[in-house]
């Protein structure tokens, strides 16, 4: 049995009750459900009454304010601990929500979720992206101060708090991220690191013996060590010292109990993932001293944990502050106004036609990703919010345009971001960045590359975030590279995800529409998957450039088609050609451009019907990658040149002629289906 001796009598007298009240909830909601992880939460209450009761400035009637304090907690399976802390200070979650832990349809689920539960600034759950996340949101805070403060205006001038645990710096996320912040200077990112030495498996001494404090003073931050976790005077005046450091970002690493308070699992994995039980749920409270009811917090205590007077009062102060900037400085406010309601400007819809028909007129012959960067050359310089990077292939995917301006940490200003080689964090950032508002985040890598980044970029789908990809060098095209940097199976992958929309384009036309759909969409991201070699321009008529918003038109068409080819990207061209040959024998052949499926599944079925007739069962897919996602589309009666193998290290057109991705090739398959 632990002894609970070492609990400090100089700790405030509220803050025991206030503490306890989250342990309570915890503890209550996860017998309830019969599932959850009840030790983190007890273990880290001293920590979060410190951070949420005394310092966090916020304001629970409007979790929307923009220069709250934001608050991340990346070990996420300890969600009881926020929702507590969510229902203690206001905010609009009741104690029925908290009743539903985990059940099917509640506003408190088994990790945290943006967009369900009022005050969750980010979803979490894969450990250690939450640290990331945060990381892209202080940044946010930086550069948009660095752009809109003004002498006496601070705008933004508020603090990212993150809690994270043993398993978040464990993941080689935590290093790629923490590097980063580090080099920036992101002197207003604070992590509270719980260190119970405790995982899923137990004590963490077997296989988590670094030196974490040394690990990031080596990544630039200020470190504060051996800080009681459960001192509510040792805590407050560590979080103190951290938000007086001027740059460098802070870990407070707090040495805490896991399960603080169970007489017999206290300090122990059985408290990490399973509920308490009942004899021992009775037993920890008798232990903390809580004698009120199941899910009765006494009205005393949730006064004192309310914060929506002092919330109300912050913003309040804030708002007057900024009526006073909209007077000084009009146009800047307007502009802020505009970004921060991720509005884009009033000419953006003719500056993308105009784009969309100066590249129709054109015989250029560019590759995807050079036309990308023509995109980017036109219209960045009227979309300020738009903020770029790459995991250090800025030149090979073109995502650096000519008024690129790589921030610095000597000044932090600019719109590039160097990420260095490092993709997961790129896409944790970019998530961060989305969330807090006031950009639209977008960067470059090998499409190949994606799977180092593919958890945040399905956090991205998941919290429906406008992040925008662009991966290039989209097929056995990379050529000599080999089979380690031909992607096969990652566009279908990527695809996969749900609300992901992948674009493959087969010509600069089709790449600015690409740009145009996923800039004006607001409720996920898209990626752009892009070829390192130059495509010929397709001939469009007005109506089929207009039809490639919705994801596949007709390209080429003909009366009661007996055959349709159906491509993407790069062998668009090869379906084209082999439909004009076989039209020229009397066939009647239709040839489908899909850039974007997800867009074309979100049509009517009746111009789905148009484009793709269910009567005509003879269809042929052309995709210089995985074959097998195409059978959607082909039936059984269909076939699909496609990739069934890793690439091979040659030329990219030898490799295209040896894996049939040639006019030949299809007109051969085209026959044989014509025929059948």
């Amino acid at each position: 049995m632990l002894s609970f001796k070492h609990i400090k009598e100089q700790q405030m007298p509220y803050h025991k009750e206030l503490a306890n009240a989250i342990r309570a909830l915890a503890i209550d909601a996860i017998e309830q459900s019969k599932s959850g992880h009840p030790g983190a939460p007890l273990g880290m209450a001293d920590m979060a009454t410190v951070l949420w009761h005394d310092v966090l400035v916020h304001n629970p009637k409007n979790p929307h304010w923009i220069n709250r304090d934001r608050f991340v907690l990346s070990n996420g399976h300890a969600s009881m601990l926020i929702y507590a802390l969510l229902y203690l200070s206001g905010y609009d979650l009741t104690i029925d929500d908290i009743k539903n832990f985990r059940q099917f349809g509640s506003k408190t689920p088994g990790h945290p979720e943006f967009g369900l539960t009022p005050g969750v600034e980010t979803t979490t759950g894969p450990l250690g992206q939450g640290l990331a996340t945060a990381v892209g949101m202080a940044l946010a805070e930086k550069l948009l101060a660095k752009e809109f403060n003004r002498p006496g205006f601070d705008l933004f001038n508020h603090n990212t708090y993150v809690f994270l645990g043993d398993g978040c710096l464990m993941e080689g996320i935590s290093h790629e991220a923490a590097s980063l912040a580090g080099t920036w200077g992101l002197n207003k990112l604070i992590a509270l690191w719980d260190d119970n030495g405790i995982s899923i498996e137990g004590n963490v001494k077997d296989w988590f013996t670094d030196n974490t404090p040394e690990r990031f003073r080596a990544y630039g931050w200020n470190v504060i060590e051996n800080v009681d976790g459960h001192d509510s005077t040792d805590i407050r005046k560590a979080i103190s010292q951290a938000t007086k450091n001027t740059n460098k970002p802070t870990l407070i690493c707090c040495k805490t109990t896991i399960g603080y308070g169970s007489p017999n699992k206290a300090g122990t994995a059985a408290t990490h993932g399973s509920p308490l039980g009942k004899d021992e749920a009775l037993a920890t409270k008798k232990q903390l001293g809580i004698e009120y009811p199941p899910f009765e917090i006494p009205a005393k205590i949730l006064e004192k944990w309310n914060a929506a007077e002092k919330g109300a009062t912050a913003e309040h102060d804030w708002n007057a502050r900024f009526k006073a900037y909209t007077q000084e400085f009009p146009e800047l406010a307007k502009e802020l106004t505009r970004r921060l309601k991720a509005q884009l400007p009033d000419d953006f819809s003719n500056m993308m036609q105009n784009l969309i028909e100066q590249n129709a007129k054109s015989s250029d012959k560019p590759a995807t990703r050079v036309a990308s960067l023509n995109v980017l050359n036109a219209i960045a310089p009227k979309l300020p919010e738009l903020l770029g990077g790459s995991a250090d292939l800025s030149g090979s995917v073109g995502t650096c345009w000519k008024g690129s301006v790589t921030i610095k940490p000597e000044t932090m200003s600019g719109n590039y971001l160097a990420y260095g080689v490092r993709e997961f964090a790129m896409g944790a950032i970019m998530n961060g960045l989305a969330l807090y508002g006031g950009f639209i985040p977008y960067a470059g890598t090998f499409l190949i590359f994606s799977d180092y980044a593919k958890n945040a970029i399905r956090l991205s789908a998941l919290m429906k975030q406008r992040v925008i990809w662009v991966l290039t060098h989209d097929s056995i095209g990379v050529g000599e590279d080999g089979p380690t940097h031909q992607p096969i199976e990652q566009v279908a992958s990527l695809r996969l995800i749900p609300n992901m929309q992948v674009w493959r384009p087969c010509d600069a036309v089709e790449t600015v529409v690409a740009w145009k759909k996923s800039l004006e969409r607001l409720n996920g991201p898209s990626c752009l998957a892009l070829t390192r070699q130059g495509l010929e321009p397709m001939p469009r008529n007005s109506e089929q450039t207009k039809n490639i918003e919705k994801g596949a038109y007709i390209l080429l068409d003909c009366s009661d088609p007996e055959l349709i080819i159906i491509a993407s990207g790069s062998e668009v061209n090869l379906a084209v050609q082999a439909a004009q040959n076989l039209n020229a024998e009397g066939r009647k052949v239709r040839v489908v451009s899909m850039p974007c499926a997800e867009l074309f599944e979100a049509q009517p079925q009746n111009y789905k019907e148009s484009v793709l007739p269910l009567k005509t069962r003879k269809r042929l897919a052309i995709e210089a990658a995985s074959a097998d996602w195409w059978t959607k589309y082909t039936g059984l009666d269909g076939k699909v040149i496609g990739m069934h193998s890793f690439g091979e290290s040659a030329p990219a057109d030898k490799l295209f002629k040896h894996f049939g991705f040639t006019v030949e090739n299809v007109l051969k398959e085209a026959k044989a289906l014509l025929n059948k």
